[in-house]
Formats: C-alpha cells, structure tokens, sequence
C-alpha cells in the first residue's frame, strides 16, 4: 500500500470525539423517553391525578355504550369522589347485580402513550416546530379516540362470552385478555407506526441527512453538544435525586406499611382511623418523593438541552469537531493537485509521447 493511501485512509477515520458526538446525538432520543418515563411514573402514583381527562373519558364510554348498544348497557357512577366508574349491565353477568364495576384510571386515560409520541416527535431532527407542534395535537387525539374504542369493546366481548357461560366469573377472561393484549403490546405497535408514517410522510430521512439548515425556524431545542466538567457533576446530583425519589416509595419501610395498609382498606371498603393515618403517611412519601424528581427531571431538561439559534447565514451551529472537519475538508479541496497523480487513460504510446 502507497503512503499517498494510507494517508487518506487515515483522514477517513472517525476521531473518539465525533464518535462521542454522533453517539450522544442520537442517544438523545433514549435518553428523553427515560427522563419521559420517570416523570410519567412519578405524576401517576398518587390515584386519580389526571382526573379531567379520566372523567371526560369515563363519560363518553358510558353515552356511547347506551347509543350503541341500547340503553341502560352502562351506568356512570363515582370513583375516589370522580364520576369516572362505569358499570356495565346485563343479565348474563356473573354477580347478584348483574354487572361489572370498572374505572378509568389514570393509567387507562392514554395519556402515557400520548407523551410517549409526542417526545418522540419533539425529538426528530430536521422537521419544523409549528408541524410537529400541529402533528402531536392530532396525534394525540388520534390516540385519544382509540383509546376510547378500545373501552366500548368490552361490553360486546363481555356480552358474547358470558352468553355462552352465564353467571360465571370465567366469562370475563376474555374481556380482561383484551384489556391487557391492548394496554402492553397494541398501543405499542400503534404508537410506533404512527411516528414511523409521519416520519416518512413529511420527509423525515431527507430532512435528517439536511439538518445543518434552519429553514424558517428561529429556534430549535437541540441536545448539549459541547459539555464541560460542571455539567457531569450536575446530572450526577440530578440522578441522585431521581434514585433517592424512587428508593422514598418503593423501598421506604414506612411508606410501604403505609400502602399496604391503604391497599387493604381500600380492597375491603373500610374507613378506619388507621385508613386516614396510612393515607397520610402515603401521601406525604408520594409528595416528597414528586417534588424530588421534579426537581431532578427539571435539572436534567435544563442541563441536557439548550435552545438554539441560526447564525446570519441561517445555518444551525455545529460543534468544534465538525468546524475543524469542515475546514479540513475545505483546506483539502483547495490544495493543488499534481498531475502525476492524476489517472491516466489513452493508449500507453500517446501518454509515452506527451511526457
């Protein structure tokens, strides 16, 4: 092998720092789910915190149930103080009632898989900031009609087996299968065929390859590309944070005494001194523990992101790395060739003769 290529292999070669930035830009996505995730988890332990969507939803599923499937299919009732129970009515039912007793709670709302989408739409490169406002609005209404789809299906499931088995608990089996199929692996599938078509219906690989230009966006909420020793020192007092949180309600000895004590009272339908007394030690692990991972989540947002801005050429900025490549490239470009380097063609006596 010629110096000539072993120089120009060389050159092509990835330095550990591009390889660190190209790694932490399209970590960003993972990362943000994560940090999306915790702030999901945490926002949900205490019961009933999304309780406007979950009554809006809880209404809905009952007047459609009684205009699809005749009135009296469904009753609204209260749950926790919000009129988010719904009790499904039919002969067949197993009980003395002849009904099932559900609720919408916050995790059946959808309101996960509708921050899910819209942080991944947030996080795509390339697309401008009114579309993937506009496109997480309909996004999540879209997510929100199938949600309550999937609720007016249990009445129907749990009407046809319960037919074929009536007054027997097992008749509901079906219905619960659905419910957890739809939960774990359907809104899954859904979530990830809607970002994938939208990612290629609003050109979304040509906008990526693209990115360096801004476009008629002013500013962008990019991940940190240039990161120095007190920014690591932060987000290990923010993850500090967000595990001291989760260790507050999952293994705080009180806290768990506590939510025993409430799961049972709640189970068994008592209201006791001892019930008021867990709630509230509950209560107070739940609330430190938020404001904990509020605070950490917040410091990771403001420590991992910047807002940034297109220069006067309305490009966005680059890293010092891919400056220096740039001007390498540029450097190498501009340098005379010679012509000995240069691939000769034509007969070997014509090229003979002009040397």
């Amino acid at each position: 092998m010629s110096k000539n290529a072993k120089s120009t292999s060389s050159k092509e070669d990835l330095e550990w720092s591009e390889v660190a930035q190209l790694g932490l830009r399209y970590a960003r996505i993972p990362l943000a789910l994560l940090c999306m995730e915790a702030f999901y988890w945490f926002l949900t332990q205490p019961s009933d915190t999304l309780a406007p969507i979950q009554v809006s939803e809880a209404w809905i599923w009952n007047e459609l149930t009684n205009l699809i499937f005749g009135e009296g299919a469904s009753t609204l009732g209260t749950h926790n103080g919000w009129t988010t129970r719904i009790e499904l009515n039919h002969v067949n039912f197993p009980g003395n009632f002849d009904n099932i007793a559900l609720y919408v709670s916050d995790e059946c709302a959808g309101v996960h898989e509708m921050i899910f989408l819209s942080t991944l739409v947030a996080m795509t490169e390339g697309v401008p900031q009114k579309l993937k406002i506009r496109s997480i609005l309909v996004m999540c209404s879209i997510i929100y009609v199938l949600n309550i789809l999937r609720l007016l299906v249990f009445y129907p499931i749990a009407v046809e087996d319960c037919i074929a088995l009536p007054n027997d608990p097992a008749c509901l089996q079906g219905m619960w299968n659905w419910h957890t199929f739809v939960w774990k692996y359907g809104f899954l599938l859904v979530i990830v065929s809607m970002w994938v078509a939208w990612f290629w219906r609003f050109g979304g690989p040509a906008r990526t390859l693209d990115a360096s230009a801004a476009g008629p966006d002013k500013w962008r909420l990019a991940f940190r590309k240039n990161w120095q020793a007190k920014q690591y020192y932060i987000l290990a007092g923010a993850f500090f944070l967000l595990l001291f949180a989760v260790y507050n309600v999952t293994s705080n000895e009180e806290a768990m005494a506590a939510k025993e004590t409430l799961d049972f009272c709640y189970f068994s339908e008592l209201v006791l001194s001892e019930c008021g007394q867990a709630q509230n030690r509950w209560d107070d692990a739940i609330g430190y523990a938020w404001s904990l991972s509020a605070l950490s989540i917040l410091t990771l947002g403001l420590t991992g992101f910047v807002i940034e801005r297109p220069d006067e050429n309305g490009n966005w900025p680059v890293t010092q790395s891919q400056e220096a490549g740039n001007e390498e490239n540029e450097k190498e470009s501009k340098e005379p060739k010679s012509r000995h380097q240069k691939k000769r063609s034509g007969s070997w006596k014509k090229n003979a003769e002009e040397e």
